[in-house]
């Protein structure tokens, strides 16, 4: 992973419309759905945002592979904002074989202190927020999950910590409870950590991959 900032490798099926998003400096932009598959019966349904060259012949149902980066950006929401996460393809690829359909690398620093927990089951879990680095002074900021050993090794690691992660970006349902009580089906996005290396400004100071990473095989 050296000299990687945030990479991102997808490959799936389009499972909706290709839709108007944003323009930015006079280009326009799009986002789909990728429905892309695990080992098991299970999809990460993920979204990803192209420009309009990229777009161009894209329709739901097709099969592609994307290479790019995960982002992030805040959307008012009233008095708050919430984090937007989203696939931001570089290049759209035809299907590859015999690769992992989702495969991420990234290099960013902690910004908050990560918080562990177990399951019911007593599986260790940590998230912890990174701060990822780009062009013109900007970052993203990707929350993500690690477990087994991967937790335990993260769980102390002070805000301001260096790491270098790999693993896939994977998507999930929650009850979002809402101030007049009614509950609302939201889902997110996050990284999960398949392995981890410590680093400091002049040389790595720990690292590992955990077998038992709760990736869903």
């Amino acid at each position: 992973m050296k000299n990687v900032t945030n990479t991102v490798f997808l490959q799936g099926k389009i499972g909706g419309a290709v839709e108007y998003s944003h323009d930015l400096y006079g280009e326009k932009f799009y986002e789909f759905m990728l429905n892309v598959p695990r080992l098991s019966e299970h999809l990460d349904v993920l979204p990803v945002t192209v420009s309009e060259t990229l777009a161009q012949g894209l329709k739901e149902g097709d099969w592609i592979a994307v290479n790019g980066q995960f982002r992030s950006f805040n959307r008012p929401e009233g008095e708050r904002s919430r984090l937007i996460l989203s696939v931001f393809a570089r290049e759209i690829l035809p299907p590859q074989s015999d690769v992992n359909p989702n495969y991420s690398e990234l290099v960013g620093y902690i910004c908050k202190p990560p918080v562990y927990r177990t399951t019911p089951f007593n599986r260790e879990i940590c998230d912890v927020l990174l701060a990822v680095n780009r062009a013109y002074s900007k970052s993203d900021y990707i929350p993500c999950i690690a477990w087994g050993k991967n937790a335990r090794l993260i769980k102390t690691a002070p805000v301001g910590q260096k790491l270098e992660v790999s693993g896939r970006i994977q998507s999930r349902q929650y009850t979002k409870r809402m101030e007049d009580g009614s509950a609302e089906i939201r889902t997110a996005y996050e990284f999960s950590i398949g392995g981890v290396e410590f680093l400091s400004k002049e040389s790595e100071v720990a690292s590992t991959s955990d077998e038992d990473d709760g990736q869903d095989k």
